[in-house]
């Protein structure tokens, strides 16, 4: 199990906080080279926007993103054309830069396309709100038992062939449920509601059960936070009252842009991580897909689910304040953002200094005009200029073999 950081215990009374985040246990499934689940970090997604006929194209998009640490990289397949071309672009990134996990999203009758798009990827991304077409019928106000189970069934006759390709070959599966396609008879059963979401996901999640298929990761997205996080605590709870435990995939549908589409995707994967819920995020932003990653791994980080940049520890400046914070704070970041791993502080008097800073390896604290300290840990090592501050804390830095070079 993956967990973060650490108790804190008062001397006075010896009570243990509980800081702890305790993932919940889940089975490991496997997509290309990377683990999702069964306690392995959470892995991070993202989906090029290039038409999948633009092999070229599509290929330096995949490549592109894998470069800035995308770690599964989704493609959309509308179409039987689409799907086999996505076996040149597979070959071709073996070829010319190495073997990228894939991902393809299938929609609308899609047995055909799925099966065709199996044989080239390393999981199958369905959505059961639109695997089957219902047709609306005009004036429809209910469905009947008969129906219901009629179109169940041929749900499974369409998902059999592609759960026992995927079976057979060891590859995965996706169940990605929408809020906003879900299939018609859930609505009517269940209303626009959390449940028939996890109960949309539960009718696909049984069918490949009982042909011994479980390489399965499930999704319940929507793009509002509230139902979002609902529907994966709901599928919590089901699962964990039907002994399931697959993987899930976290993620604000349709999030938007700029800084509030990454305030409310964070809202909503942060939240769900924070109880130890999801086991591999994407970040649904309307821009380019190389925007999303950071925001991924600055949830992650901020976590402590994952380390994979420096940890900037810095006050919001005050009238203490002894230099100028921002500037400061600028300059040393750019000298040490590369070194992974490290908490760093800058703080800007000694009121808010070695107390809050208490955590980081290295603090930079402003402690008279002029002049800054240095320390390790709580430890203070040197007073120097400050003018000299950000040339001191990368010597520090090397004298504790902890630099590398950019």
């Amino acid at each position: 199990m993956q967990t973060l950081s650490k108790s804190i215990k008062t001397p006075a009374n010896e009570v243990v906080f509980d800081t702890t985040i305790h993932r919940r246990q889940t089975r490991p499934v496997k997509v290309g080279n990377i683990t999702i689940g069964g306690g392995h970090p959470v892995v991070v997604q993202s989906m090029i926007n290039e038409d999948t006929l633009d092999i070229d194209g599509s290929v330096a998009a995949i490549c592109r993103l894998h470069k800035v640490d995308c770690e599964i990289v989704r493609v959309t397949v509308p179409s039987l054309a689409h799907a086999k071309s996505l076996g040149v672009i597979k070959q071709k990134i073996a070829e010319n830069y190495k073997p990228v996990p894939l991902v393809a999203d299938v929609h609308h009758n899609g047995m055909k396309i799925a099966l065709e798009v199996a044989k080239h990827v390393d999981k199958v991304r369905i959505n059961p709100g639109l695997y089957v077409f219902e047709k609306p019928q005009l004036g429809r106000t209910e469905y009947t038992q008969a129906e219901f189970e009629e179109i169940g069934d041929k749900i499974r006759e369409t998902l059999e062939p592609l759960v026992v390709s995927l079976r057979d070959q060891d590859k995965a599966m996706r169940i990605g449920v929408n809020h906003g396609s879900l299939a018609e008879r859930m609505l009517f059963t269940y209303g626009d509601t959390p449940q028939g979401m996890v109960e949309s996901a539960l009718e696909f999640i049984k069918i490949c059960e009982s042909l011994d298929y479980y390489n399965l990761v499930i999704s319940l997205k929507a793009s509002r936070v509230p139902v979002m996080l609902a529907a994966y605590r709901l599928m919590v709870q089901r699962m964990d009252e039907l002994g399931m435990a697959y993987p899930l995939h976290l993620g604000v549908t349709e999030a938007g842009d700029g800084e509030y589409g990454r305030i409310k995707s964070t809202a909503g994967i942060g939240t769900l991580l924070a109880e130890g819920i999801g086991d591999t995020i994407r970040v649904s932003l309307t821009e380019a897909p190389e925007k999303e990653i950071p925001v991924c791994y600055g949830i992650l980080q901020a976590l402590g689910l994952r380390k994979t940049m420096v940890e900037y520890v810095a006050c919001p400046s005050c009238g203490r304040t002894l230099f100028n914070l921002e500037e400061v704070l600028h300059q040393v970041r750019e000298a040490t953002k590369h070194l992974t791993g490290l908490d760093v502080a800058v703080m800007g008097c000694i009121v808010n200094g070695p107390g809050e800073m208490a955590d980081a390896d290295y603090g930079y604290v402003g402690k008279q005009p002029g002049y800054i300290s240095l320390y390790r840990g709580r430890e203070e090592i040197k007073k120097v200029p400050e003018s000299q501050g950000v040339e001191e804390l990368i010597k520090l830095i090397k004298a504790d073999g902890r630099w590398v070079e950019p």
